[in-house]
C-alpha cells in the first residue's frame, strides 16, 4: 500500500504541511517587522529564538500526553491553537502582537511529537519497516510548507497586506478537523499487542555516547536556523525586496525538503550514520561559498544546495533518536524534536550577536564550520558503536 493512500498517515502529513506553512512564514515576516520597528540583528535572533523555544520546550510534555491518550486530540489542538494565535498576532501587531505570535508556536510544539508518532508507526506498517523513508516523507510535507510559506509571505508583504496572511492561517481549522476524524481509531504502538522481544529491543548506550549524539543533533539544527533566519536579513541588507528574500528562503527550504527525502532513502540503503557524516561534509561547501561570492546569480544554486545537504540529515537524526532513547515514540519524538529545535534557536541567538559584531557573512562561515564539526563527531559515533566497551547492553 502506498503511504499517501493511508488516511491516517495522510492526515498527519497534511497537518504537518499546514503547521509549517503557517509557522514558516515567520522567517520573512520577522525580517519585515524588525525593519519596520528598527530593531537589531540581536532582536531578530531573540524573537526567532523565543518562537522556537516556546514550541520546542513543550514538545516532550506533549509527547508524554500523546503516549498516554493518543495523538488525535493533540494534533487537532495544535493546529487550531497555531492558526488562532498566529492570526491574532498579525491583526494586533506591535509588542502584544509579537507576544501572541510567539505563543502561537505552542501549537507547533503540540503537533510535532504526535504527528511524528503517527507517521513513524503507520509508515513502518505501510512500507514494511522502512521507517526512515516514511518519516522522511512526513517531514517532506512539513518542509514543503516551509518552502511555500515564506514564498507566499514575501509576495503578500510586497503589498503590505498582513490581513491576508492572517486569513490564510485559518486553513489550520479544516485540516485539524480532518485529522480528528481520520485518527478516531488510531492506537499508539505501546497500546497495541506486540511481542515482548520487539518492545524491549533498544540498546542502552553510554552517557558519553548520548552526549556526543546530542551535540551531533544540535549542530545541524543551529546551522539550519542560522540559514533560515539570516538569509532574508542578509539579502535585505543588500537592498533586496521582501519578494526576493522570500523567494530565497523558499529555495533553501525546497532544497532542505528534497534533501530530507533523499537522505531518508539513502539511510535505509547505506546506513544512517554513514550517510549523515558525508552529508555534513558536503553541506559545508555551498554554505561557505555564500558569503565569499556575495550577491550573485550563483545564489540560486548555492542556497538550495546548502538546504539539500543539511536537510538530508534531519529524518536520520529523528529515527536514530527514536531507536536510541528510552520511552514511547511520542515522548522520544517530542524529546529529540524539542531538543533539536531549541538548541538551534539558542544557537541563532548567539549568531545574532556574531552578526552584529562581525556581519552576517561571518555567521554563514561559522555555520559551515558547525557542519564539519558534526561530521567529525558522527565519525566518532560510528567508531564508538564498533567498540562494544562503549555501549552498555
Amino acid at each position: 500500500m502506498n503511504l499517501l493512500t493511508d488516511s491516517k498517515y495522510l492526515s498527519a502529513a497534511l497537518g504537518h504541511l499546514t503547521i509549517d506553512f503557517i509557522s514558516g512564514q515567520r522567517y520573512v515576516l520577522l525580517t519585515y517587522m524588525v525593519g519596520l520597528m528598527g530593531l537589531s540583528n540581536v532582536s531578530l535572533g531573540f524573537i526567532s529564538m523565543m518562537f522556537v523555544l516556546v514550541g520546542s520546550l513543550s514538545q516532550p510534555l506533549f509527547g508524554l500526553v500523546t503516549d498516554r491518550v493518543g495523538p488525535r486530540w493533540v494534533i487537532f489542538g495544535g493546529l487550531v491553537w497555531l492558526g488562532c494565535f498566529y492570526s491574532l498576532g498579525l491583526l494586533i501587531l506591535g509588542i502584544l502582537g509579537l507576544s501572541l505570535f510567539v505563543l502561537s508556536s505552542i501549537g507547533s510544539g503540540a503537533f510535532h511529537p504526535a504527528g511524528t508518532m503517527v507517521a513513524t508507526e503507520r509508515g513502518g506498517i505501510v512500507t514494511t519497516g522502512k521507517e526512515t523513508t516514511s518519516t522522511a516523507v512526513f517531514f517532506l510535507f512539513g518542509q514543503s510548507g516551509l518552502f511555500i510559506g515564506p514564498f507566499i509571505a514575501g509576495l503578500v508583504l510586497n503589498t503590505g497586506n498582513l490581513y491576508l496572511l492572517a486569513l490564510m492561517a485559518s486553513v489550520a481549522l479544516p485540516v485539524g478537523f480532518n485529522a480528528l476524524l481520520q485518527l478516531k481509531n488510531f492506537q499508539p504502538e505501546s497500546k497495541n499487542s506486540k511481542p515482548e522481544k520487539t518492545r524491549g529491543s533498544k540498546i542502552s548506550y553510554s552517557i558519553f555516547f548520548l552526549i556526543v549524539f546530542a551535540v551531533v543533533a544540535a549542530l545541524p539544527s543551529w546551522c539550519q536556523q542560522n540559514m533560515v533566519t539570516f538569509i532574508p536579513k542578509y539579502l535585505s541588507d543588500l537592498g533586496k525586496t521582501p519578494g526576493t528574500y522570500g523567494l530565497f528562503s523558499a529555495l533553501y527550504m525546497a532544497g532542505f525538503a528534497s534533501g530530507n527525502l533523499a537522505g531518508g532513502f539513502l539511510a535505509d540503503k547505506f546506513g544512517k550514520k554513514r550517510v549523515a557524516m558525508w552529508m555534513f561534509v558536503i553541506a559545508s561547501i555551498p554554505i561557505l561559498l555564500i558569503p565569499i561570492l556575495g550577491w550573485t546569480l550563483w545564489l540560486y544554486i548555492l542556497i538550495p544546495l546548502s538546504g539539500f545537504f543539511t536537510g538530508a540529515t534531519f529524518s536520520i537524526i529523528v529515527v536514530l533518536a527514536q531507536n536510541i532513547l528510552p520511552g514511547g515514540r511520542g515522548f522520544t519524538s517530542g524529546l529529540i524534536l524539542g531538543f533539536v529545535f531549541s538548541s538551534g534557536a539558542i544557537g541563532t541567538m548567539l549568531s545574532g550577536y556574531l552578526a552584529d559584531l562581525k556581519g552576517i557573512g561571518t555567521v554563514f562561515t561559522a555555520s559551515a564550520g558547525l557542519m564539519l564539526l558534526a561530521a567529525v563527531l558522527t565519525y566518532g559515533l560510528r567508531r564508538m558503536e564498533s567498540q562494544p566497551s562503549q555501549i552498555r547492553t
